[in-house]
């Protein structure tokens, strides 16, 4: 059992998942929206809270993250800041909101001012600069590739991404071009397990998977799939709920079985 899996006594830092990856251990990430699941998430051991522009479809009711605002990611934002003492928190930039460096500049400060520590965008190469600019200026940057859901539209819906050699091999160089850029972090959304695993070992970058096998440094999922209340639920998903009976001890038997090994399963990765 993982050292780091009882309630946080102390607060999650760059430096604490940088020296998890290090030494091997996994951590637990947790998409969620309120104050009171965010309050949970901390006294169940789950390290990384992502307030996600999937709130366009789990707490709005859309059927993709694209009509998500600045507005509505800083209030659900400050929302999870106030729950929340000691995980850290990683917080969406929406659609079209980082589309100029200038731009991300402006919006990725409102987010830390709402109270993320790190700021997250979808996207490849093409967002070197952006990372490096807010790099350079105190914003740590998450990074997102494979199913981007910002992309949907591109993708022609929610497909895997990287199953083609062409297509990892992109992958694989974005998550290369993007960690030099100075991006800390980076979620892997729905792309093979041997290329999630590729990357998590050869690039300098700590790896959160969701869909993307076991051997990523984190995994995450979105609190509805967790507690079972999606309607048609995701491969990669589990319902927790179901099996552990409360909502505290589906985040605990949730954080516990990220960091034992024991979550995700090959039935959950393509």
């Amino acid at each position: 059992m993982s050292a780091h899996n009882a309630s946080l006594d102390k607060n999650i830092t760059l430096n604490t998942l940088r020296k998890y990856k290090a030494e091997g251990e996994k951590f637990a990430c947790l998409a969620l929206y309120d104050a009171p699941m965010a309050s949970i998430a901390e006294n169940s051991g789950i390290e990384v809270t992502l307030v996600g522009d999937s709130l366009g479809m789990t707490v709005q009711g859309h059927d993709s993250t694209l009509p998500v605002t600045m507005e509505h990611m800083v209030y659900h934002t400050e929302a999870v800041r106030r729950g929340n003492d000691k995980s850290l928190i990683i917080a969406d930039m929406p659609f079209m909101s980082y589309s100029t460096a200038e731009q991300a500049m402006l919006n990725a400060g409102l987010l830390v001012q709402a109270g993320a520590h790190i700021v997250k965008l979808e996207g490849g190469e093409w967002l070197c600069e952006t990372i490096s600019m807010l790099s350079e200026r105190g914003v740590p940057v998450c990074a997102h590739l494979g199913l981007t859901p910002q992309s949907v539209n591109k993708f022609g819906g929610y497909r895997v991404q990287g199953r083609e050699k062409e297509q990892a091999e992109k992958i694989l160089h974005d998550a290369e071009a993007l960690a030099k850029a100075g991006a800390e972090l980076l979620v892997l959304e729905c792309v093979p397990a041997d290329l999630a695993k590729k990357i998590t070992e050869q690039v300098n970058i700590i790896t959160i998977g969701i869909g993307a096998g076991a051997d990523t440094n984190s995994q995450v999922l979105v609190v509805n799939d967790l507690l079972g209340v999606t309607p048609r639920p995701p491969k990669f998903s589990k319902n927790f709920l179901a099996q552990y009976g409360s909502i505290n001890e589906a985040f605990s038997g949730y954080a516990s079985e990220v960091k034992n090994g024991d979550f995700p399963l090959e039935e959950h990765s393509f």
